[in-house]
């Protein structure tokens, strides 16, 4: 998927987003650090250590691990196995990427979906999670991130088609 690589740094408002990704990826990131190497150092210097820590240190990783791919999906950086594009006509790689974006917008809107459900099961069954907060909050990632990855996707696949479009137009209107 090289074709998307750069393409949300063409709009500011998507920029400012994937700005604003960052950043939280990198607080978040510095958190978990943190709280894992004052961990260590308590459990190591003064045998003890905090409670909430390794629960919290869980759902950082978690938070991080699932930010981290919707950066990655925005930046054309996300796994992918790309076993034939590169020998493909421009023209036909171009409908393989617009299909494996519609593929994708399926799967992480499914993903959202399910994590739509896990977390109404969370707000109805779940108990609390670390700082006394209820743990529905602690896993409201799950819909985010696959929301996000989804609505990333649909901008990528409306993108990919008006590349297409432009391109069919312009051959269309050019003399033989």
């Amino acid at each position: 998927m090289t074709g998307s690589n750069n393409i949300f740094q063409s709009n500011s408002v998507l920029r400012f987003f994937e700005k604003g990704e960052e950043a939280l990826l990198c607080f978040l990131l510095a958190a978990m650090i943190i709280v894992a190497c004052l961990q260590i150092a308590l459990r190591t210097f003064f045998s003890s250590g905090l409670m909430w820590a390794d629960p919290i240190l869980r759902y950082l990783v978690l938070w991080c691990g699932l930010l981290g791919a919707v950066l990655a999906t925005g930046r054309g950086k996300h796994i992918s196995l790309d076993l034939l594009s590169n020998k493909l006509p421009r023209n036909v790689r171009s409908w393989v990427h617009l299909i494996t974006y519609l593929f994708c917008i399926i799967v992480s809107t499914g993903l959202t979906w399910a994590g739509y459900t896990f977390l109404q099961n969370e707000m109805e069954f779940g108990g609390p999670g670390p700082f006394s907060l209820p743990g529905w909050i602690w896993n409201s990632i799950f819909p985010i991130a696959f929301g996000l990855i989804a609505l990333k996707y649909i901008i990528l696949f409306c993108m990919q088609l008006k590349a297409i479009i432009s391109r069919d137009q312009r051959a269309f209107n050019e003399p033989s």
